[in-house]
């Protein structure tokens, strides 16, 4: 076994102590007192020596679970099959899981058994990569059996032990590899990038939700544009096979510089890392490939792309078990993606009350982004455009001026009271009066509408 105490150095890793919490301090201790080994393990360890503050707290230790619930007067069985136990601490659950060696996977995914082992080094030897495969305690210091240390400081995805072996075992890992290399700026070490190509079909094995879970996490990270890796190494094909279409379909226009993959990879790194905005730009133009035609000059065109765009979003989105408001946001950005106007307050109106208030701001930040990712040609008078959209926009806002129902006037009641009978009619009429206030602001009174029963 290997101990290190912290002394190397190395860009982006915190060589000071790793500060445990409190909690997970005192579960450590008690099961030391026990007689047990205790360790903080995986994420939280990787997360603290790149001086990131841990989203959760791991503890592997050799106590069995039986051991683990006899210690602690508040548990819960979270997998205690697979040795794990969450350990409650002032309502604060934590998950301790006993050392174990993992048998044969059957389904890419999940160990038909699992052995409880004494070994810690056995323990780690099963983990995915080196980074998440060291322990920590204050007593002993950072346990690296595999050089997780190294690879955090060299910025190195690298898979403990044989990489086919241990994809084999959990395909999903395949995936997770692209997404730490995203979310930390690391490179993906050779073998392993080997043996994510060999073994990417087996990501047909893995769930919808396992992979929309990952998916989104990478679109999410600083670099969503490592999707390009995953293409590269034939991931994208087993689960977005209409992203290896984008790659492969050139854009022969002034307009673009890039072919529809890279124009993509590009607009989902010039928007803000929300997970409908990039989930919108990796989807706003996948009605490219099937609708594209060439003119006699050479030039290429993809009319009504939006439309075919907004069909495939919603397919992919089912396919990979997205909720249904999700989907309907990401389609709707998706269908009015190059929505165009005169930048007049009127047009700006009619927009946001065809778009919708609420997804109107992020209409504007999805147009913005897909024109920065095109070339050159005619940039500045778009971005002009959008400028001054952005400007009427804010001003209509500001000036409380009404662009949907819920901001007229009147409602269904008025008109009833003022004579109307009820029914269909009164819809139509509620937003006969709507058009006429997008139109004309000022109109937007009862006094005013009442006015235009006739």
């Amino acid at each position: 076994m290997i101990m290190i105490m912290l002394i190397s150095g190395g860009e982006n890793v915190d060589n000071r102590k790793i500060v445990l919490p409190d909690k997970v301090k005192r579960i450590i201790l008690n099961l030391q007192s026990h007689g047990y080994e205790a360790y903080a393990v995986g994420g939280c360890v990787r997360d603290s020596l790149l001086g990131r503050t841990p989203e959760d707290w791991d503890i592997t230790t050799s106590a069995t679970p039986f051991q683990v619930k006899a210690i602690f007067p508040k548990t819960f069985d979270t997998g205690i099959e697979h040795g794990t136990v969450t350990v409650l601490m002032e309502k604060e659950g934590f998950e301790v899981t006993t050392y174990r060696i993992d048998g044969e996977y059957e389904d890419a995914r999940h160990p038909k058994e699992v052995t409880f082992t004494a070994s810690l080094t056995e323990d780690l030897r099963r983990r995915d990569f080196t980074i998440n495969a060291m322990a920590y305690n204050d007593a002993e210091g950072l346990i690296d059996v595999f050089g997780g240390l190294a690879d955090l400081q060299n910025k190195m995805i690298r898979c403990v032990g044989n990489a086919r072996e241990r994809f084999s075992e959990d395909a999903l890992r395949i995936l997770r590899g692209i997404r730490f290399a995203a979310q930390l700026g690391f490179e993906i070490d050779e073998e392993t990038r080997n043996g994510m190509r060999t073994l990417a079909p087996t990501l047909k094995k893995i769930s919808a939700e396992r992979i929309q879970v990952e998916l989104v996490k990478l679109l999410t990270s600083d670099r969503p544009d490592m999707l390009r890796e995953a293409y590269q190494l034939g991931i994208t094909r087993q689960f977005l096979p209409e992203f290896d279409l984008l790659m492969q379909t050139e854009q022969e226009t002034p307009h673009h510089m890039y072919n529809v993959g890279e124009h993509t990879l590009h607009a989902m790194t010039n928007i803000r890392a929300n997970k409908i905005l990039r989930l919108t730009m990796l989807m706003h133009d996948m009605g490219k490939p099937a609708l594209k035609t060439m003119d006699e000059t050479g030039r290429a065109h993809f009319k009504k792309h939006a439309l075919e765009s907004e069909k495939i979003a919603k397919e992919i989105m089912t396919k990979l078990k997205f909720d249904n408001d999700t989907k309907h946001k990401v389609s709707r950005l998706v269908l009015y993606h190059d929505y165009r106007m005169p930048a007049t307050d009127r047009a700006v109106r009619r927009a946001m009350n065809r778009i919708g208030e609420d997804l109107f701001p992020f209409y504007l930040e999805v147009r913005r982004a897909d024109v920065l990712a095109q070339s050159t040609y005619k940039r500045e008078e778009k971005i002009e455009n959008l400028d001054q959209i952005e400007k009427l926009y804010g001003q209509i806002k500001e000036a409380g001026q009404c662009v949907s129902l819920k901001g007229l006037a009147v409602t269904g009641k008025d008109l009833i009271e003022a004579g109307m009978q009820p029914g269909k009619e009164i819809g139509e009429k509620l937003n006969e009066l709507l058009e006429l206030v997008i139109e004309c602001p000022e109109y937007n009174t009862k006094e005013e509408l009442l006015k235009h029963l006739g």
